[in-house]
C-alpha cells in the first residue's frame, strides 16, 4: 500500500508543478483525440462524448517499461473506479514500426489484461496535440 500512496503523491506533486509552467491554462478544454488509427475494446470515443466523466488519458506503449510499471495501478483504479465515472483511455503512441502493427496492440493489451479503451496513435496527432498543450 505504500507504493501506491507514493506513487499517488508523486502525480499530485507532479500536476501541480505542470500547473506552474508557463503556458499551462488551467480550465482550458482538453485537445480532442486526433489521427487515431484503431480504437482497441472500444468504438471510437470523443472528449466531448466523455464531458461529465472523470477521464485519466494514459500515453503509452507496449514495451516501455515504464509505461507497463503503471499498468496495475491503471487497472486496479478502472476496476474500482469505472463503475463511479472515471474513464480511463490509454493513447498508443508507438516508439517503434513493429508497434504500430494494430494485432501487436491488441495482443499486447490482452496479455496485459487491459480492458479499457485504447486509441491508436501511430501518427502522434493525439500525442503532439497534448504535447504542444504543455
Amino acid at each position: 500500500m505504500g507504493r501506491v500512496r507514493l506513487f499517488l503523491a508523486g502525480m499530485a506533486v507532479g500536476f501541480a508543478v505542470m500547473a506552474c509552467l508557463p503556458g499551462f491554462e488551467a480550465g482550458k478544454p482538453a485537445p480532442e483525440f486526433l489521427g487515431i488509427a484503431n480504437w482497441i475494446n472500444s468504438e471510437p470515443l470523443t472528449l466531448e462524448g466523455l464531458r461529465g466523466k472523470v477521464v485519466l488519458i494514459d500515453f503509452w506503449t507496449y514495451t516501455c517499461v515504464n509505461c507497463i510499471r503503471t499498468i496495475p495501478f491503471l487497472k486496479d483504479w478502472h476496476a474500482k473506479y469505472s463503475d463511479h465515472g472515471l474513464v480511463i483511455v490509454g493513447v498508443h503512441a508507438p516508439e517503434f514500426e513493429f508497434e504500430k502493427v494494430t494485432q501487436n496492440v491488441i495482443d499486447a493489451a490482452d496479455g496485459f489484461g487491459l480492458e479499457y479503451p485504447i486509441a491508436q496513435d501511430n501518427d502522434f496527432a493525439t500525442w503532439g496535440a497534448y504535447r504542444n498543450r504543455f
